[in-house]
């Protein structure tokens, strides 16, 4: 019998898809994850460049469902074929506004003809797992962009009582923090009143001290990495268990 197969749909090679990797590599029963690299829109070359205006109109359009039915068919026809797609872009899915989640996710499983996640779609669907009713929000954005996110929180639920924006660099450069400036940012974020920390940026990496993150918040940390790949493999109809990997996956 063929070990289901998640397609993770990433825009940036080497940015923080090992995480996933790493973290899927882990699951029981075992399921098999699959990179799918996806271009960015065509006028988007460095985002570190850009300001904050921009970067996240470019992160929008990126995520975009007709920018998506443009690249993705091409993109996937290169690898096996998947059982659920990913889409591990965490702002890219939470900048669509009210109602972006869900038409983000129809659009991906049309395109893909499989069912869809998307790290925001994770989130929201974890804190609803969990009823969280509090939260607290560790976010390397812009306050600008936290908003959004923080929207999404709320129409899953939650409300959140406390939290931190690092406004920091490019995918690149968060794909290079070391744990410990993920943990000071875990432990900036924690909050007595907060039943979890959520920590939404795929491009960190997180999956190999997610015991740590627990400790440093002194409550369960949602990372990006653990609610997307929980997700997929729910769509796979996989109760997915992993040591040491958060409420998730017990």
């Amino acid at each position: 019998m063929r070990t289901p197969r998640i397609g993770l749909l990433y825009p940036t090679p080497n940015t923080g898809e090992d995480d996933f990797e790493a973290l899927a590599a882990r699951v029981r029963p075992p399921v098999d994850l699959d990179v799918v690299y996806f271009p960015w829109p065509d006028d988007v070359t460095d985002l570190a460049a850009l300001d904050t205006e921009a970067t996240y109109d470019a992160v929008r359009r990126l995520g975009d469902t007709a920018h998506l039915r443009a690249v993705l068919p091409a993109a996937l026809a290169a690898h096996d074929p998947v059982d659920a797609v990913a889409f591990a872009v965490s702002s890219a899915s939470f900048l669509q506004g009210a109602g972006g989640v869900a038409a983000q996710l129809r659009a991906l499983s049309e395109i893909a003809g499989v069912p869809a996640t998307s790290t925001t779609a994770a989130s929201q669907q974890a804190v609803r797992h969990l009823r969280l009713g509090t939260v607290a929000l560790a976010s390397v954005y812009h306050p600008s962009g936290s908003d959004h996110f923080v929207d999404r929180v709320g129409e899953a639920g939650a409300t959140v009582v406390h939290r931190v924006d690092a406004d920091a660099g490019s995918d690149r450069a968060l794909a290079a923090w070391p744990p410990e400036r993920v943990l000071d940012l875990v432990r900036a974020a924690s909050h007595p009143a907060a039943e979890a920390v959520l920590l939404p940026e795929t491009a960190l990496h997180t999956a190999r001290f997610t015991a740590s993150l627990t400790a440093a918040a002194g409550a369960p940390v949602l990372t990006a990495t653990g609610v997307t790949v929980w997700a997929a493999c729910r769509l796979l109809d996989v109760a997915p268990a992993i040591d040491d990997a958060g409420p998730l996956f017990t």
